[in-house]
């Protein structure tokens, strides 16, 4: 019974890190990574490739002492966690109230196609591939990127593809395209049911 409780005690004890301490590291690595991650472009949230998504699942790894020092503790983890939510939950309510500053930390969005049109400039500012871009449009349903009239990078990494739609011009052309298909069947109808009368 001494021992379960020894072993209870050890998992919530505190190791060789102060509470405030255990606090302010965890606010000090959000605040790291955000930049870090800001700096490192919207790619990186993308995960448009394996390098990128190797990048993020390290990165926790990497930062995770940096976080909790050499305390494995049960309470020391919580700690940091609640650090970690309070600090995210804080700061999206302050941004939120503040659209400048917001905008100013998660970018702006970036056009990488326009009426149809490949951006290639915006592409290398992104380090983006015209390859990956055809992966990331295929993912979202379209056959080729000659379906897609607009393609946005937003600042949260995800890539937004709009259809191109017909011009009215198109739609019109199209719609008497099938009008005369239709008028032909049934020419064809009538002409082979009088073949039939004869």
């Amino acid at each position: 019974m001494l021992d379960f409780a020894a072993s209870v005690e050890h998992m919530f004890k505190l190791v060789d890190v102060t509470l405030i301490e255990k606090i302010v590291r965890p606010v000090l690595v959000y605040f790291f990574l955000i930049i870090g991650l800001r700096l490192a472009g919207k790619r990186e949230l993308a995960q448009l490739n394996a390098f990128d998504l190797v990048v993020l699942l390290t990165l926790s790894n990497t930062v995770q002492n940096a976080i909790i020092g050499n305390d494995n503790s049960v309470s020391g983890g919580l700690i940091g966690a609640t650090a970690l939510l309070a600090t995210n939950s804080i700061l999206v309510r302050f941004l939120y109230s503040h659209e400048k500053l917001d905008r100013l930390i998660e970018g702006e969005p970036d056009v990488l196609i326009e009426n149809g049109e490949v951006k290639m400039d915006r592409l290398k500012s992104e380090l983006l591939t015209l390859a990956e871009l055809e992966i990331a449009a295929h993912k979202q349903g379209f056959a080729s990127l000659k379906d897609v009239d607009r393609a946005v990078l937003e600042p949260g990494g995800v890539i937004s593809f709009c259809a191109h739609t017909p011009q009215p011009e198109e739609a019109r052309q199209a719609a008497v395209i099938a009008r005369l298909d239709e008028l032909n069947r049934k020419l064809d109808l009538l002409t082979a049911n009088r073949g039939l009368a004869s």
